[in-house]
Formats: structure tokens, sequence, C-alpha cells
């Protein structure tokens, strides 16, 4: 019984931790397209040391489409995916 609470608090955990990385990966997304104001910059140097490892690997898997980055996109959509196998314990 113990065990299964211990699991199930380390799975809704996780889940919650990818949940709330996601957003942060949209905030930083949405961000970029404000770089011309300092509020803008300040916010995407603290969120890109946490984003852009993730970001990066999917980065180096697929080319931008001329001047958009689908990345996040599919980045998002792994994380999602994750989520949901969380989400079945």
């Amino acid at each position: 019984m113990i065990a299964y609470e211990a699991s199930n608090l380390i799975a809704n955990s996780l889940q919650y931790f990818l949940q709330i990385y996601m957003v942060l990966i949209i905030i930083r997304v949405l961000l970029t397209w404000f770089q011309t104001t300092e509020w803008a910059n300040n916010a995407i140097d603290v969120l890109s040391p946490v984003t852009d490892p993730y970001l990066n690997i999917f980065r180096s898997l697929i080319p931008p489409l001329g001047m958009m980055d689908i990345s996040p996109i599919i980045a998002i959509f792994v994380l999602q995916i994750l989520a949901g196998l969380f989400r079945g314990f």
C-alpha cells in the first residue's frame, strides 16, 4: 500500500513537473516574438538556460522551416506524451 502511494506520488510529481516545463517552453517561445522590449529580453535570459538544453535536442534533429523553428512544437508534443504516460499510474 505504501509502495503504491509512493509510486503514485512520484508519477504525479513528474507529471506536474512536465506540465510546468511545457508552460516554460511556451512562455519562452512567445517571448521571442517580443525581443525588442527589455522585459522580454530579461525573461528570455532567465528561461533560456532552463529550456534550451531540452530544445537543442530537437533543434539538432529538425532543421528550421524558413524563418520558423518548429522544434518547440515537437518538444512540447514529446513532453505531452511523457506526461500522459505518468497519468496512467
